[in-house]
């Protein structure tokens, strides 16, 4: 009679394939767009969520604590009234960033290439 093992932990995940969540994270929807914003200078949060456009305060959140935690992002808290957080790379982020920058001007450049081939692909397939 087999036993279920129950889920792993996320630790225990993290210790399975650690460089794959990384590169999710540094390729996640929201984490290139916060990489390629930051590269050019420090953001406030508030900045930094109007430059992406249609992210959420929570999604934002979210993924400026996890590039945090990889060690990508430095989040400068500022002991003053009203509360200033600047949002800024770290070598190993600017590293990421360039490359993830590099990542997405390939696909602007190659927008005619892909969209000609959808177009081909869901012609096929409609025959």
């Amino acid at each position: 009679m087999a036993v279920s093992t129950p889920a792993p932990t996320v630790p225990a995940i993290e210790g399975m394939c650690p460089h794959r969540l990384v590169l999710e994270h540094v390729t996640s929807r929201w984490g290139v767009l916060v990489l390629i914003h930051l590269l050019g200078r420090p953001h406030r949060f508030s900045e930094l969520r109007r430059a992406i456009g249609r992210v959420s305060e929570k999604m934002l959140t979210q993924t400026l604590q996890t590039l945090e935690r990889d060690g990508m992002v430095h989040r400068d808290a500022k002991p003053v009234i009203p509360p200033r957080v600047d949002y800024s790379l770290t070598d190993l982020g600017r590293e990421a960033a360039e490359q993830v920058r590099g990542l997405a001007a390939w696909t602007q450049e190659r927008m005619d290439e892909v969209e000609k081939s959808r177009a081909a692909y869901d012609e096929a397939r409609e025959s």
